[in-house]
């Protein structure tokens, strides 16, 4: 393929570019209008000389926002592209097979559980409780679609779907069942993240984002080896020395991990990691050891679209980012379905 023929480092400087151009204009964009210039100014040493609103409108919710969609979108990405490797299949993704589903459940629990302790220690909430809970149920749902979905004769998309839209519902009744029995106040943390929302970003959600990101893509990436040998499978990738079961599990739950870490911060934000693994293997071809950090990239650039989409589509109002990320990612989904079946 002749996009295949762009060498890895000028593509990584063009997505960076990119990035770095989204991410400032997206400070730009909302309900109020803040120039370009203006921008700038308030991310340079010269920000006292604007406005104390514009300040606080750049500094306490737009950067928060858009620093908060660029590691969000990156950890969905890896976490896609990481799923898709593990499963060989080009069909896995969180939202898909139910995993964020299992994971938000596990946060409504901690929402509804803990709130009690919520208003006096948020800190702990937000950083253990819930990412604890969505981690939970997001490991247990991935070891139950890969335990359910995976044979002998290999992996069964049909029943890793099926699986997922099962999840889904009981994941779904689950929710609907906390959202009956909840308080005014649950309910407006329940709403935060239902449908995915970047909207309540801190700078405490950042870091425990961050964090997980980096510790995410570093023990990705030392593992991208093993991930390739398995494209072989699992027999081809036993024979090259890799011990395929102890690789399933620690990527089972790393995966399990950003995936609850995201659902905590940002609610269930679906299609990122199916879209973006296939737009960086048309780039880079499916080496993961250059596959990943690009898919970071690309994670972050999309998901910080789709943010800013949200949030001018029905001004005044915003939409959830999850809603958009649907629209995009559902027409893409329905495509790879036609190509498995043109393949059959």
């Amino acid at each position: 393929m002749l996009l295949r023929q762009i060498p890895f480092s000028l593509l990584m400087i063009f997505v960076i570019t990119l990035m770095v151009l989204v991410a400032t204009f997206s400070i730009v964009v909302g309900p109020m209008t803040i120039s370009i210039f203006d921008s700038f100014k308030g991310l340079s040493p010269w920000a006292n000389e604007l406005p104390a609103h514009i300040q606080l409108v750049i500094h306490q919710i737009r950067l928060p926002r858009t620093l908060l969609c660029l590691v969000v979108g990156a950890i969905l990405a890896i976490s896609g592209t990481v799923m898709q490797g593990l499963f060989r299949n080009p069909l896995a993704e969180p939202g898909i097979i139910g995993v964020s589903a299992g994971a938000g459940l596990g946060a409504a629990i901690a929402i509804v559980a803990f709130s009690s302790i919520a208003m006096q220690y948020p800190l702990l909430m937000n950083i253990a409780a819930v990412p604890l809970f969505a981690f939970l149920g997001g490991a247990l749902t991935t070891l139950l679609v890969y335990s359910l979905g995976t044979s002998k004769h290999g992996t069964s998309v049909a029943v890793m779907l099926l699986a997922g839209v099962a999840i889904g519902a009981l994941s779904g009744a689950g929710i609907g069942y906390l959202n009956f029995i909840a308080t005014d106040q649950m309910l407006r943390d329940l709403s935060l993240w239902s449908m995915g929302s970047l909207a309540g970003a801190t700078w405490s959600s950042i870091t425990l984002a961050s964090v997980c990101l980096a510790l995410l893509l570093t023990l990705f990436m030392r593992n991208a080896k093993g991930l390739n040998a398995l494209l072989l499978g699992e027999a081809e990738a036993g024979h090259l020395g890799v011990n395929t079961q102890k690789l399933k599990r620690r990527l089972i739950l790393l995966t399990a991990a950003g995936v609850g870490i995201t659902v905590s911060i940002a609610g269930m934000i679906g299609f990122i990691g199916l879209i973006v693994p296939h737009l960086g293997r048309m780039l880079t071809g499916p080496d993961h050891k250059v596959l990943l950090p690009l898919s970071a990239l690309m994670g972050a650039l999309l998901l910080t679209i789709a943010d800013m989409i949200a949030r001018v589509a029905v001004t005044p109002a915003e939409l959830p980012v999850g809603i958009v990320t649907a629209i995009i990612g559902a027409p893409f989904f329905l495509y790879l379905l036609f190509k498995q079946r043109g393949r059959m």
